[in-house]
């Protein structure tokens, strides 16, 4: 009996973990194209109409280049996503145990979001990394292109030719950005349907607009470390830390700079929080309605 109590409960622990890397991982899927067209914004030293990239993009790369570094960011959500919701869940039970049947705080929240996400962001950041340079490569010179053929190929060229340590390039604002955009999505998705429940009820459309606020808060708290974290890591040639990175862009570029592409990141940011959110939630509730179907099953057999 001991041991299948046991077995229930690593299983049920593993659930957060499992459900928010599968729904992370559809999201990205989704999204992909949206977060090639960003991180070439966010390249570009000049202001770049998303509508005319796109289209560049396509005509020049062609329509694959969208999808290209797919398996790096399906690699980074089965890594980041999986530790930060599966981690963001664990500390919020143990929030629910301390407090004794009183609910969670927005700040104890908070404080689980912003764990969560540095946490995940260290775990998945090689890949991360990956990603940059596999987007990025189109846009050297052809005899400097890497022409990475999958995530596990760039990361294999990156040690072998930088070094493991290379692999956590970008490491800080990394961390920072998992930070921000967890506090801004976890957290305030968990206070936005708290209260839109209390006034509309328990039904999909306070779901749909608690991860709508969501989305535009994880936006808005975390592009500017994610505009550094795309300049330090889109070359192995980069020699300057975070925050030299950003004292460069505020001096040569202006503060409105680590805002650049607002639009597109709340697009890319937006949909992939809601998503990812919407999935969790479906894939716990059908968890949820299985067990009580096991159990009723149990009951009627005794």
């Amino acid at each position: 009996m001991s041991s299948n109590s046991n077995n229930k409960s690593i299983t049920a622990k593993a659930k957060p973990f499992i459900f928010g890397g599968i729904s992370g991982m559809v999201a990205t899927t989704c999204i992909q194209p949206i977060d090639m067209i960003k991180v070439r914004i966010q390249l570009s030293q000049t202001g770049v109409n998303p509508i005319i990239l796109t289209k560049n993009l396509i005509q020049q790369e062609g329509f694959q280049s969208l999808y290209k570094g797919l398996s790096a960011g399906l690699l980074r959500q089965a890594t980041y996503t999986t530790a930060r919701m599966g981690l963001f869940n664990t500390f919020l039970n143990s929030s629910k145990e301390y407090n004794n049947g009183k609910p969670v705080s927005f700040t104890q929240r908070a404080i689980s979001g912003l764990a969560a996400g540095g946490l995940g962001a260290m775990i998945g950041t090689p890949a991360d990394l990956a990603l940059i340079r596999m987007q990025s490569d189109g846009l050297l010179p052809v005899a400097k292109r890497q022409n990475y053929k999958s995530v596990f190929h760039a990361l294999s060229k990156i040690t072998k030719s930088e070094g493991v340590l290379a692999l956590w390039n970008g490491c800080g604002p990394t961390v920072a950005r998992a930070m921000a955009l967890n506090l801004g999505m976890l957290s305030t998705y968990a206070e936005s349907k708290s209260h839109l429940e209390k006034k509309f009820g328990v039904n999909p459309y306070s779901k749909l607009g608690a991860s709508a606020v969501a989305g535009f808060f994880a936006s808005f708290f975390s592009l500017p470390f994610d505009f550094v974290k795309t300049r330090l890591q889109k070359s192995s040639e980069s020699s300057l830390g975070s925050f030299q990175c950003a004292r460069e862009i505020l001096k040569n570029e202006g503060a409105l700079a680590f805002y650049k592409g607002f639009g597109t990141f709340y697009f890319r940011i937006a949909p992939h929080a809601m998503v990812t959110l919407l999935v969790a939630e479906f894939l716990t509730g059908l968890d949820q309605k299985q067990q009580v179907v096991n159990v009723n099953t149990v009951k009627a057999s005794t």
